[in-house]
C-alpha cells in the first residue's frame, strides 16, 4: 500500500493568482459587500487565513482586516442510474477596512 502524504503538514509556496481563484457571484455576496464592505471569494483549498490576506491585498491593492473560512463539502448528485459528486470547495470571506472597496464590474 502506498504511504499517504498529509497536504496540511507540507507548506507549499502559492502565488496570489493561485489563492484567489473567483469571486462569488451571488445576492447575499452583494448585499455583504454593499452593507458590510465584505467580499466572498472562492480559495484554493490548500491555503490558510494569511495567505488568502496577502493575496488579496496584492491582487486588489486594498487593505484587509479579517478573513474568515469556510469548507463545503461535495455534494452527491445523480444523473439517472449513475451516481456522482460536485467538487468541494473553500470560500473566503474577507473584510476590508472602510476605505477600501473592490468594484468587479
Amino acid at each position: 500500500m502506498p504511504r499517504q502524504i498529509d497536504i496540511t503538514k507540507v507548506n507549499l509556496k502559492l502565488e496570489p493568482y493561485q489563492i484567489v481563484l473567483k469571486p462569488v457571484v451571488t445576492e447575499k455576496a452583494y448585499d455583504h459587500a454593499e452593507h458590510r464592505n465584505i467580499f466572498t471569494f472562492e480559495v484554493n483549498g490548500l491555503a490558510n487565513k494569511k495567505q488568502i490576506k496577502d493575496a488579496v491585498e496584492f491582487l486588489f491593492e486594498v487593505k484587509v482586516i479579517e478573513v474568515k473560512t469556510q469548507k463545503r463539502k461535495g455534494k452527491e448528485r445523480r444523473v439517472r442510474h449513475i451516481l456522482g459528486k460536485t467538487t468541494p470547495i473553500k470560500r473566503a470571506l474577507v473584510r476590508l477596512h472602510e476605505d477600501d472597496k473592490i468594484n468587479f464590474g
